[in-house]
């Protein structure tokens, strides 16, 4: 059986691109697409494993890397473009227009969808609000041809698959139509329990808007006496970095050994976005680390109240304080919190994805 797995884009190596590793180790034989590839050599080995990667016209365009978003609506032009038609089984991993990539009567597509386009669909409204004239009208006009596209390609995927029970909602909600829950790898063998904790909290993620990371800033802000560590980097960081309190530390990107360690040795975990799924919570409740989260999209599934963390309602700096100080009346088993997160080991992942295409 000839196998295509084919991913949105290739630019850094996150949650998606880890669910495309182990795509790719399950099916190493698959051949692999993508509308641009700029991995550093590093990235590549960890996220296709040195394997080529057949990219779109999008690659060779002036300035992709790295505004290859700024061609956006090419992006559907680009993902037809390519040829898949000797292909038996089709594999795509998306969030954007991979899913729309083209496939005859005889040829099988599942996608394995972590959400439908975010900017396009649920986060409309954030993205466009702020943006001034005449940008806003391109924007909004460009949008809406994603969105056209989205849904005319709705009968090129067999089958869906989803990363969460949120992710299957969103997908009836807008495609009609149902989806498979399978929840995406976590490397628990990697982040491994430590029961000695620390008197710090610590928040990982994207620095980007709707991470939220600025909201947990901004509450511990007016906790000093507790501690906050901050790991990640992104277009946000000047700005959260000019407003963080003394008890704040900024870490910026750091490798996975030191991450590791910090995700060990916290007190709790602290994290606001809505995510489709959030691999990054379990990493740290793998390491035994309790999680305190918002109690919406994914982490509403993985992290159990009084369990493996608490949860708040909103995503506002005074539910995240009483969050906080109701964690800190409460006590965890960290041995506990570390078994229930190898659920989500990779073992697991490839072999209910292998069970469901053999069935299908």
């Amino acid at each position: 059986m000839k196998i295509a797995i084919v991913h949105d884009w290739l630019v850094t190596n996150a949650g998606a691109e880890k669910v495309l590793r182990a795509l790719i180790d399950l099916y190493p034989e698959a051949d692999i697409f993508s509308l641009v590839d700029f991995l550093t050599d590093e990235e590549r080995q960890a996220v296709v494993n040195n394997k080529h990667v057949k990219t779109s016209f999008i690659q060779q365009l002036p300035l992709s890397n790295p505004y290859f978003r700024n061609y956006l609506p090419l992006f559907p032009l680009a993902i037809e473009s390519f040829d898949l038609s000797k292909y038996d089984l089709i594999i795509s991993s998306s969030w954007a227009v991979a899913k729309g990539i083209k496939k005859e009567k005889n040829q099988l597509h599942v996608s394995y969808c972590y959400t439908p386009i975010r900017y396009a669909w649920d986060l409309y409204d954030e993205y466009t609000q702020n943006l001034k004239q005449p940008k806003k009208f391109l924007v909004q006009q460009t949008l809406a041809y994603i969105r056209k596209f989205d849904l005319e390609t709705l009968s090129r995927v067999d089958y869906f698959i989803a990363d969460s029970k949120f992710v299957a909602e969103r997908i009836q909600r807008i495609y009609k139509r149902k989806a498979k829950v399978i929840y995406p790898p976590v490397a628990v063998e990697r982040f491994t329990l430590h029961e000695e904790k620390e008197e710090f909290y610590l928040t990982v993620s994207r620095l980007v808007h709707y991470k939220k990371t600025r909201l947990i800033v901004e509450a511990f802000n007016l906790m000093p006496e507790k501690k906050l560590i901050v790991i990640g980097d992104g277009e946000e960081y000047e700005s959260i970095k000019n407003i963080a309190g003394k008890n704040i530390e900024l870490l910026g990107y750091q490798k996975d050994e030191i991450l590791v360690e910090y995700m060990q040795k916290a007190k709790a975990f602290v994290y606001a976005a809505i995510e489709d799924f959030g691999i990054v919570t379990i990493e740290a409740m793998s390491c035994g680390t309790p999680v305190i989260a918002l109690e919406d999209g994914g982490t509403k599934e993985t992290v159990q109240e009084g369990i493996s963390g608490v949860h708040f309602k909103k995503q506002t700096v005074d539910s995240i304080m009483k969050a906080v100080k109701f964690f800190e009346t409460q006590e965890f088993d960290y041995k506990a919190i570390s078994e229930n997160a190898k659920f989500y080991a990779l073992s697991r992942f490839q072999k209910e994805i292998a069970t469901f295409i053999d069935k299908i």
